[in-house]
């Protein structure tokens, strides 16, 4: 049932992530940080400059989609030889973290060689995300993960990432 509600990036690391209570200890800038990493497309070389705490979740999270590739490939479940790194992309973590912290636009420029383009794409996915996992703690029953998730897109739905498009009107 939980998996079913996630349609923005692997349902079963995220539901793993939910079930090991990883963002259970993340304020909303770094829930929406973690997150990021499973929404991100797009290549790049970027490494993060990471707190502390999101460091040892970064390190959580490869652990967990670690165990759940040796699960899949025990029992001979399909997928990709690099599914591990195809799932979960770290170069934004530290533009995204700023971002939900309030740091304006330009300024996240300069934190990646990322295309600007890359960065919207990825917060307006992120922010489907967060209605996601906020389904998702409703339907476990988990008021406090529904309020970080409000307050997580609440962070980031803001500015010119989330303006109406000049073109359409």
């Amino acid at each position: 049932r939980i998996s079913s509600e996630i349609n923005t990036c692997d349902e079963l690391l995220l539901t793993e992530i939910i079930f090991e209570n990883l963002l259970g200890d993340l304020n909303p800038a770094e829930a929406v940080a973690l997150l990021s990493t499973l929404v991100l497309q797009g290549k790049s070389k970027d490494e993060p400059f990471l707190t502390e705490k999101l460091e040892r979740t970064r390190k959580d999270m490869i652990r967990i989609a670690s165990n759940l590739e040796a699960l899949q490939k025990r029992y001979r479940v399909e997928m990709d030889h690099d599914w591990l790194w195809k799932c979960m992309n770290f170069s934004l973590m530290e533009v995204v973290y700023e971002w939900a912290r309030g740091m304006p636009f330009r300024d996240i420029c300069n934190l990646t060689t990322m295309e600007e383009g890359s960065i919207v794409r990825c917060i307006n996915r992120l922010e489907e995300t967060c209605r996601e996992v906020r389904n998702v703690a409703q339907v476990i029953g988990d008021g406090v993960l529904f309020r970080k998730m409000e307050q997580a897109s609440e962070a980031i739905k803001r500015d010119i990432i989330f303006a109406t498009s000049l073109y359409l009107s």
